[in-house]
């Protein structure tokens, strides 16, 4: 599902956007960052779930297009698991939609959390 957003925002030239989408996957595996580790405990939902939300943004980060997203997914008993977006096998039916910003956004790896943060100074 990133994969996708970076490839799309490559192949069109999207600098800065941001986007919502809604429907359904096969599986998914989501992330909770955990500071004092600086790396991501990893959620597996493997199992196919509703797409209850989704939601980020594309910015810029050395030169090229990232995309960073959020996700709720419900499974089969209506429990809604959410966090950072990892990796989505998705189903026939998600529907994202995209919004290109006029103004670029920039990101750089923050040392501290060596984590990528959003970098209003360098901002185009």
């Amino acid at each position: 599902m990133r994969s996708g957003l970076t490839e799309f925002a490559q192949k069109y030239a999207v600098k800065s956007a941001h986007f919502t989408g809604i429907g359904d996957a096969r599986s998914a595996r989501l992330g909770f960052f955990e500071y004092s580790r600086k790396m991501f405990k990893v959620i597996p939902v493997d199992e196919p779930c509703e797409v209850t939300a989704l939601t980020g943004n594309i910015t810029m980060m050395d030169g090229k297009p990232v995309a960073h997203a959020h996700v709720n997914v419900s499974d089969a008993n209506g429990i809604v698991h959410g966090g950072h977006l990892l990796e989505m096998t998705i189903g026939p039916t998600l529907e994202v939609f995209v919004t290109v910003e006029p103004t670029q956004l920039n990101k750089k790896k923050d040392p501290k959390y060596d984590a990528a943060v959003i970098d209003p100074s360098m901002e185009r």
